[in-house]
């Protein structure tokens, strides 16, 4: 129970990578998802890098 608003924050944070890389893929007119996939790796080790830091530390 203590994770599961660490899984709704992942989740938000890659679903908002992902959306912002469609809006300027959208906006630039590119052929190839270049922002949507930049973005949404960057999106990934964000949320992942947010959940390490939320890990109780041990002694």
């Amino acid at each position: 129970m203590q994770f599961v608003g660490a899984g709704f924050q992942m989740l938000g944070t890659i679903g908002l990578g992902v959306w912002a890389g469609l809006k300027l893929d959208e906006w630039q007119q590119n052929e190839n998802p270049i922002w949507t996939i930049v973005l949404s790796l960057f999106a990934i080790g964000a949320a992942l890098y947010l959940f390490i830091r939320q890990l109780p530390k041990q002694p």
